[in-house]
């Protein structure tokens, strides 16, 4: 059984940082390419970014490239996102994802991290 457990949230204030870590058990860390989303009160859930399976690769969406970072270490089964930089609008929670394709459908999720930007 393949479990995700995401960790690193909490208050910021806007300009500051925060780095989120998720931590995967249950299979071959490795084998899984993944991705942080988030959701804000009354929005849907959004990809923020994603990271290939060496970690050679990572993709953003707009609203955080240049301030947010995705890596992975596959010897610790751990997916990190540093957020720099943040913003009120990045307040949200934190979901970490794996699937074993890409493209592919997210077949794991964490249970989220609550991140707040206060002004």
């Amino acid at each position: 059984q393949v479990q995700l457990v995401e960790s690193g949230g909490g208050l910021v204030q806007a300009g500051g940082s925060l780095r989120l870590s998720c931590v995967v058990s249950g299979d071959t860390f490795s084998k899984y390419w993944m991705a942080w989303f988030r959701q804000a009160p009354g929005k849907e859930r959004e990809q923020v970014g994603s990271i290939g399976w060496s970690g050679y690769n990572s993709f953003y969406e707009d609203p955080v490239k240049g301030r947010f970072t995705i890596s992975r270490d596959n010897d610790k089964n751990t997916v990190y996102l540093q957020m720099n930089l943040l913003e009120p609008e990045d307040t949200a929670i934190y979901y970490c994802a794996g699937r074993l394709t890409n493209p592919g459908t997210y077949q794991y999720w964490g249970q989220g991290t609550q991140v707040t930007v206060s002004t």
